[in-house]
């Protein structure tokens, strides 16, 4: 066994292993009645890794000024899925029947204090938005960077369906020959025509693009597409914010989408090196809708948040609190997206809509996070 997981490891190491969304059945949340303690403990077993705290909702920072409507909406809507449903049960029926949101949120749930295994409890928030480029369905002069579709030739090896520990673990490349080869990474990337949803008018609109998941493209003939996430070709994210850090060309302090879009266009001649240091490419597909997200919702501005899966289940109704444009912002967010560099228990990415403002807010936003999950009472 330990040969096959060594031999696990080396292939990881050129194909480019990384974790994705993997549909399966989620457990009701369940939790023990744990001990009168301060330190923090596993409550739900659908959270192993999540060390929680007993709260109450007269902790909740700004709890008094929610919309409380509003939020509730916001789980009804949630429980379309069946994620939400098998993690909160009965409490999606009960949520349709209440007269008084306020009274069913503080009566149904219980707030439990997100921290790490040490006990620290600030994170980081962050924000992403829904870009809006300039394209046609044929290349020309002006509109010559192509959105991708997933390859054809793209293979997807599920690693957990043969070895177990490996759950949620996939490879990625393709045949050459007999041969499983790391597929091509951004600089060596190219589409068949038939793999192409439209081409934009810049490489670098197309890389923040990648970066939010989704977005929309108005067409040169008037009409609009939506796009979202699909795939990736395998290659592990790089961010390229650190990588003008490293080449001292930005101060971490100044990092933000703003800043790199102006060093981008103030340097053309050094576009392609930047944009090639993050060997990941994501594939889209055509939708529907604007912006959804992992849990397959559309998304809500200011109400959605994505989240590290290994922490919080998809599906998860949680209660933030931190800074947003100079003011503080508290409210109760759903767990309904993922996104690779969401990473640790206290961390979340915050949803700001479309346009501009949301572009603006987004593109600043790091705040310092305080995270509690809303769970059934026993």
């Amino acid at each position: 066994m330990k040969n096959i997981l060594y031999f696990i490891a080396v292939i990881s190491l050129f194909l480019g292993c990384t974790k994705e969304e993997i549909v399966e059945v989620v457990e009701p949340i369940v939790k023990t009645k744990p001990t009168v303690t301060t330190k923090p403990t596993i409550v739900s077993k659908n959270m192993p890794k999540t060390y929680l705290i007993e709260s109450d909702f007269t902790k909740l920072p700004q709890w008094n000024n929610e919309n409380y409507n509003d939020a509730l909406d916001s789980f009804i809507n949630s429980c379309k899925t069946k994620r939400t449903k098998n993690l909160y049960n009965s409490l999606c029926k009960k949520a349709k029947l209440t007269k008084s949101a306020k009274l069913f949120l503080e009566k149904e749930f219980q707030p439990y204090k997100i921290k790490t295994k040490k006990g620290k409890e600030t994170g980081l928030l962050t924000g992403y938005y829904e870009p809006e480029l300039k394209g046609s369905l044929r290349k020309s002069r002006r509109y010559k960077y192509p959105i991708y579709n997933t390859p054809s030739d793209l293979v997807i090896v599920d690693l957990g369906s043969i070895y177990p520990e490996l759950k949620n673990m996939r490879l990625r490349g393709r045949m050459d020959g007999n041969r499983l080869v790391p597929y091509d990474s951004r600089e060596k990337s190219t589409g068949k025509y038939s793999d192409i949803i439209c081409y934009v008018d810049s490489k670098i609109d197309l890389f923040f693009l990648e970066i939010q998941g989704s977005g929309r493209v108005t067409l040169s003939n008037g009409k609009t597409i939506f796009v979202g996430y699909d795939n990736q070709n395998g290659h592990k994210y790089r961010a390229i914010g650190r990588y003008l850090v490293k080449k001292k060309e930005l101060k971490m302090k100044n990092v933000s989408l703003q800043s790199i879009r102006a060093w981008l266009e103030k340097n053309p001649s050094r576009v392609n090196e930047v944009l090639n240091y993050n060997k990941s490419v994501v594939y889209f597909k055509k939708r529907k809708k604007p912006a959804s997200g992992s849990l397959g919702l559309e998304l809500t501005p200011s109400r959605s948040v994505a989240v590290d899966r290994r922490y919080i289940p998809l599906g998860t109704m949680l209660y933030l609190s931190a800074d947003i444009d100079k003011k503080n912002v508290s409210k109760i967010v759903l767990a309904q997206d993922t996104g690779g560099a969401i990473k640790g228990a206290i961390r979340a990415d915050m949803f700001l809509g479309f346009g501009n403002q949301a572009m603006n807010t987004a593109g600043r936003l790091k705040s310092k996070l305080n995270l509690w999950v809303l769970l059934p009472k026993i």
